[in-house]
């Protein structure tokens, strides 16, 4: 049994994680920005890019494990992609305790994505938890879904619920391989708990792979609509994605499109060699996603 800190622990898979920790007998500290508690697990407040605050929060909580999920999708005032991903880690990293087993939250595609600072900035990290010392383990999902999650439970369903049609992104034939919430639970703590499963990087996808159209008459069938999907031809979308960036919540931002047409898929062989991972498939889950 470990005392595992967990960073990000309010968000929508930090609760998840935690919830599996607990379940798993683990005993758990809830960080987050605001330090409230996550489903029994005792809360502490971390801006991890406070570094000195974030060298006295883990000198405080003393971590046998230290499980780091920070991470945005949308840059905010000061909250950029570099300050939150790559130093934030970086501020992690440097207050984990010697000897600790870091267990990182990545994505696939990281440091792969033309035009994605988002990308960029999650392989930076990638490579400070690589050469950091620390036993490390490092987990790159694809898209994840389960009640509460970003991506299907708001930005698709608000592409295909706004208006009489439902805009498709060029042709539609991008790839992505979804994967739950279960399965990205079970995987970070079964790495806690599998020591010689460490030192590498594991793709997070789920059984099935689907284009972006099947994604998109997955979304309209879960919410019992029928919609004519009217595909945009990328040019145009090159042009309209940064219009839409002066708006105060764009639906779509820059690094969003750009992953889009980049796709989301990868073989999960090793990921499901080393761990013992449900492979919940996305369209049994959509329909209390999209309800809720």
């Amino acid at each position: 049994m470990k005392t595992v800190l967990v960073t990000g622990a309010s968000g929508f898979v930090g609760r998840a994680i935690v919830a599996e920790l607990l379940r798993r007998g683990h005993g758990v500290v809830a960080a987050s920005r605001r330090g409230q508690s996550v489903g029994g697990a005792p809360g502490v407040p971390l801006d991890v890019t406070d570094a000195d605050a974030t060298r006295r929060t883990l000198r405080d909580v003393r971590p046998d494990a230290v499980v780091h999920l920070v991470g945005i999708i949308q840059e905010k005032g000061d909250q950029t992609f570099a300050r939150v991903h790559v130093d934030g880690t970086r501020n992690v990293l440097n207050a984990t305790p010697r000897g600790a087993p870091f267990i990182h939250m990545s994505a696939l595609g990281a440091g792969g994505i033309p035009g994605s600072r988002y990308s960029v900035t999650k392989g930076q990290a990638e490579g400070l938890v690589e050469h950091s010392g620390l036993p490390w383990t490092v987990f790159r999902p694809s898209l994840i879904f389960g009640v509460g999650d970003d991506f299907f439970g708001r930005v698709l369903r608000q592409l295909v619920s706004t208006a009489p049609v439902v805009p498709q992104i060029g042709d539609g034939t991008f790839p992505f391989r979804p994967v739950s919430v279960e399965d990205v639970a079970a995987a970070f703590t079964q790495a806690l708990e599998r020591p010689h499963t460490g030192g590498k990087s594991y793709a997070l996808t789920g059984p099935e792979e689907f284009t972006f159209r099947q994604l998109l008459d997955l979304e309209l069938a879960a919410l019992g609509k029928k919609k004519p999907i009217v595909p945009v031809p990328l040019p145009l979308m090159d042009v309209a994605v940064p219009l839409m960036q002066v708006l105060p919540s764009p639906p779509i931002t820059r690094d969003q499109y750009a992953m889009l047409k980049a796709g989301n898929t990868a073989p999960n062989d090793a990921a499901r060699a080393a761990f013992d991972l449900p492979m919940l498939r996305l369209q049994d889950r959509l329909p209390l996603i999209v309800k809720r």
